[in-house]
C-alpha cells in the first residue's frame, strides 16, 4: 500500500484521480490552512508521495526525517519551498504545475492594472460610504492603458501572456530578461532593454519572473528611483522580487504612481504602509483562484504523483 499525502484540502476533482488506482491509501489533511512544522513531519511519516503546498518547507531536514517520501509534487509552478539540491543528493523528485496557471495570472495581472489605472477600489470605497455626489469633467481621473508601455520583467510563460492581453488593450512592449527573446520580439513587437533602460521606459511594470538569488529584491529604492514618476508596479509573482519597504518609501516619496499586488514579501503580512495607500490595489494571493485553474492545478499534480506510481515518465518534473 502506497500512502500518498495532500497535505491541504484541493478540489475533489484532482482527488477523484486518485480513485482509480489500486494499491493506494489517500490522506488529505483534515486542516484548511498551512500545516505546522511538526504537523506535516508527523503526517509525512510512511508517505510514498507528498502533493505540497508552496507553504510546506521541504528542506533537507524534511527529507532526511521522512525517507519514505520518494516525490514531491508542487501544488504550483513554483518551487521555492524546496531545496532542489538536497532532493538531487536524495534522488527524490520533484514535480510543478506549469501551463496551467497561465491564463488566469496573466488575467490577474491585467486586472490588478486596471483596477490601480482606473481607481475603482477607491471609486468602490467612495459609494459605499455613501460620498459620491454625481461626476465631474475632473473627478476620480486614471490613466489610459491605450499608448503607454508595459515592461515585463521575465518574458516566460506568463509574462508572454500578459503581454498579449496588453496589445489587446493598444499597448507597447517592452521587456527584460537574461537572454533577448526574438520570438516574442516577432509577435508582439516588443523591445529587448537593459535593466535600467527597461525601468526608464515603462508606464506599467508587471513582474512575472520566478524567485531566484538573482531576482530577489530586484525592485528596490533604487529601481524605483529609476522609473517615471507616472509609473505603476505590479506584481502576481513572488513577493520577495519587491522590498515592501523601499515600496512604500517609493510611494510615500512620490517616486512612482502606484502599485497593485498580489503576493507578499512576508506573506501572509503585508507592509503596514501599504494598507493606508488609495494608490496601491492589494489582492489576497488570488491570482490563480478560480475554480477551473485550481482544479487543473490540482490535476497535474496529482498526474505527477500518479505517473510516478506507475513508472511512467512524469509529465512536469524539475528534478
Amino acid at each position: 500500500m502506497k500512502k500518498i499525502l495532500v497535505t491541504r484540502r484541493i478540489p475533489q476533482p484532482a482527488l477523484d484521480l486518485f480513485g482509480n488506482m489500486d494499491g493506494v491509501e489517500l490522506v488529505v489533511s483534515p486542516h484548511d490552512r498551512p500545516l505546522a512544522r511538526q504537523e506535516l513531519l508527523d503526517m509525512s511519516q510512511g508517505a510514498t508521495a507528498v502533493l505540497s503546498m508552496l507553504v510546506d518547507k521541504i528542506d533537507a531536514d524534511y527529507m532526511d526525517r521522512c525517507p519514505d517520501v520518494k516525490i514531491v509534487a508542487n501544488f504550483a509552478v513554483g518551487f521555492d519551498n524546496i531545496d532542489l539540491e538536497a532532493a538531487r543528493e536524495r534522488k527524490v523528485i520533484v514535480a510543478n504545475t506549469p501551463d496551467v496557471v497561465t491564463d488566469a495570472t496573466a488575467d490577474m495581472a491585467l486586472a490588478l492594472m486596471l483596477g490601480v489605472a482606473r481607481r475603482l477600489v477607491e471609486g468602490d470605497q467612495l459609494v459605499r460610504k455613501g460620498e459620491f455626489k454625481g461626476t465631474s469633467p475632473m473627478f476620480m481621473l486614471g490613466v489610459d492603458l491605450k499608448g503607454k508601455t508595459l515592461g515585463i520583467y521575465g518574458m516566460g510563460r506568463i509574462g508572454l501572456a500578459v503581454a498579449r492581453r496588453a496589445r489587446a488593450f493598444g499597448m507597447n512592449i517592452v521587456y527584460t530578461k537574461r537572454t533577448p527573446d526574438p520570438e516574442a520580439e516577432a509577435e508582439l513587437g516588443a523591445r529587448y532593454l537593459s535593466f535600467d533602460e527597461f525601468l526608464a521606459a515603462s508606464d506599467f511594470v508587471s513582474v512575472n519572473a520566478p524567485l531566484t538569488e538573482q531576482t530577489k529584491g530586484a525592485f528596490n529604492y533604487q529601481a524605483f528611483g529609476k522609473m517615471k514618476k507616472t509609473a505603476y508596479v505590479i506584481n502576481t509573482a513572488r513577493g520577495p522580487l519587491i522590498k515592501e519597504a523601499d515600496l512604500v518609501k517609493a510611494l510615500s516619496e512620490g517616486l512612482i504612481a502606484g502599485a497593485g499586488l498580489d503576493v507578499y514579501e512576508k506573506e501572509p503580512l503585508v507592509h503596514q504602509g501599504l494598507l493606508d495607500m488609495p494608490n496601491v490595489l492589494l489582492a489576497p494571493h488570488a491570482g490563480t483562484a478560480t475554480w477551473e485553474t485550481r482544479c487543473d492545478i490540482g490535476s497535474t499534480a496529482a498526474e505527477n504523483i500518479i505517473a510516478y506510481l506507475k513508472g511512467e515518465e512524469i509529465p512536469h518534473r524539475v528534478v
